[in-house]
């Protein structure tokens, strides 16, 4: 492809993310640091950390990002190390069904758990038929245990990102250096720690900043477990105010701080590989064979860990399926009435064609930049083309949450966006904020696409007299067509289950995605949780059979589209 066209690629992927993603940036701090009068302050950001209630919802956010992340290592280290070292039974299977737990926002998962553990949950009816509650008692397990409720739902749905990198980092990992080290006495844990752990820091890096940032600004799970005491809350509950009140921008400016910070401190301390080692094993370990029982033993817990993580989507199902939940193990009457009133319902009708409408023009923009970039990126030797590569990851630094306030402060009254207002119309606001989120994915499927397909095939194109772009568009892109497919149904799938772009910038009924659809119906009297939870198993089926696509079409390259 010629030098020019590589260039006005970057020119444009360069012009798209100032508008719509340092743009709505600047916006926020503009509203951070001006006050009425025009002039630069820092009063507002300040009052952050002086506001006991501000400074108490950074506080909550901070350690519900540094929990979620820890419970999330200590699940996948385990689980990655039996898959990467041993044979078992059903390892395949097993391997995969790791990939459950990500099937389903876990705010949706969190109506389960609510459901289970309310003071009239399942829980405590089990409890009562057990004779360890009297007839009448409760425990309010959600009363003072919402921070470890939000953080448990946060490890069980992001540990499977953490497995994917530890997977990939264990496998590039050579057996040479482990052997050389065992052959000097250095055994056991002892191996793990001053070996093998310094060479896949970066792995625990790449996972453990998504799992963080994640959990740092996880606004659904809080929602539904009424923890206001966070500051992703915080923001959310100021949107009705956003015209008059600093605040609220202050708040994602330091929340975007402070995200910043962590994953520079998290590149020092971990993304850097201080030791010499092949870009990737110069010779492959084969799986060790164990004994029956030790064998069975690894299925046990893989199959035990994902049974734990599927009891919130459990719970999901189960009220989908019941007329009635109150104070009994299980629904005392079952019905599939729910999923044909799921469907007929006037919230929910129009919020499955809006999302469908909104996650498919964003897998458009996504895959027209994704494969424009990655060409860049992997074919030329533009300079500058690593910079462009860095700013597509960004949007997996930066949360959602401060996209999306950002895109509300740019369509105020009176700027320069206003005509994108989504109190009118947020469909055009949405399909960018799902397309910037989601883009890195696309990049990333792109670029392996592009970098295990030969060159050769272009150049002997070219050489037969066809132009550069008319011989990747007919050789290289049907080459690479399974990567695109896969990277296109990742970024649909996960933009038709956006939560925080959905909640904040779709304020109209009828704009709803169906991510706010399910909210909304969760917060109705009635029969509002059960509808909600049949959309949330429509949601969860249709996402299933996405992930897995995508997964059998990348294989091994699956977990790369989580790392940057």
């Amino acid at each position: 492809m010629s030098r020019s066209f590589s260039i006005a690629i970057f020119a444009f992927t360069g012009t798209f993310f100032a508008a719509f993603f340092v743009w709505p940036i600047w916006q926020i701090l503009q509203g951070a640091v001006i006050d009425a009068d025009g002039k630069i302050t820092l009063a507002y950001i300040l009052e952050v950390f002086a506001n006991p209630i501000y400074l108490e919802g950074l506080r909550n956010a901070f350690m519900m990002g540094v929990f979620s992340t820890l419970l999330s290592f200590l699940i996948a280290m385990p689980l990655a190390f039996l898959a990467d070292r041993y044979a078992f039974p059903g390892k395949a299977l097993l391997t995969a069904l790791v990939l459950i737990p990500i099937i389903l926002p876990p705010f949706v998962g969190a109506m389960g758990i609510k459901q289970m553990l309310g003071q009239y949950g399942a829980v405590n009816a089990l409890l009562t038929h057990a004779g360890l509650l009297t007839d009448g008692a409760t425990i309010d397990w959600l009363g003072r245990g919402r921070f470890w409720g939000v953080v448990i739902m946060n490890a069980l749905h992001l540990y499977p990102i953490f497995f994917l990198n530890l997977v990939a980092a264990l496998a590039n990992v050579d057996p040479a250096m482990e052997e050389a080290a065992e052959n000097l006495g250095c055994r056991g844990f002892r191996r793990f720690r001053r070996v093998t752990y310094p060479l896949i820091r970066p792995g625990i890096f790449a996972g453990g900043t998504i799992v963080f940032i994640w959990s740092f600004t996880e606004l659904g799970v809080p929602l539904i477990f009424d923890y206001t005491r966070v500051t992703s809350v915080q923001i959310f509950a100021g949107i009705r105010d956003i015209g008059a009140n600093p605040f609220p921008f202050a708040l994602v400016i330091v929340i975007l701080l402070f995200t910043l910070l962590f994953y520079a401190l998290g590149k020092g301390f971990f993304g850097k590989a201080h030791h010499a080692m092949m870009a990737r094993a110069t010779v492959a370990r084969p799986p060790r064979r164990l004994s029956p029982a030790a064998s069975w033993a690894c299925s046990a817990i893989f199959l035990g860990v994902t049974l734990i993580a599927v009891l919130p989507h459990l719970g999901v199902l189960f009220i989908s399926f019941s007329q009635d939940w109150y104070a009994t193990v299980l629904p005392d009457s079952w019905t599939l009435e729910n999923y044909e009133l799921a469907l007929g319902h006037s919230l929910t009708v129009s919020s499955i064609g809006n999302s469908l409408k909104y996650a498919s023009l964003s897998a458009i923009v996504d895959i027209v930049l994704g494969v424009c970039i990655a060409y860049v990126v992997v074919r030329t030797r533009l300079p500058g083309r690593h910079i462009l590569d860095s700013v597509a990851m960004l949007p997996l630094a930066i949360p959602g949450i401060v996209i999306a306030f950002g895109y509300l402060a740019m369509s105020r009254e009176g700027k320069f966006f206003s005509f994108l207002n989504p109190l009118e119309d947020p469909t055009i606001l949405l399909v960018i904020a799902y397309a910037v989120r989601r883009l890195p994915f696309m990049v990333r499927a792109a670029a392996a696409g592009f970098q295990q397909t030969s060159e050769e095939y272009e150049e002997a194109a070219r050489n037969l007299g066809c132009p550069p772009a008319k011989a990747v568009i007919k050789i290289t892109l049907p080459l690479i067509s399974a990567n695109i497919l896969a990277g296109a149904l990742l970024c649909f799938s996960f933009a038709m289950l956006e939560v925080s772009d959905s909640l904040i910038l779709a304020q109209q009924q009828g704009f709803y995605p169906i991510t706010k659809a399910i909210y909304e119906l969760f917060q109705l009297m009635g029969d509002g949780r059960f509808l909600a939870s049949a959309l949330g198993v429509w949601a969860m089926l249709f996402l299933a059979v996405t992930i897995v696509a995508a997964n059998t079409l990348l294989g091994k390259r699956f977990g790369a589209i989580f790392r940057f």
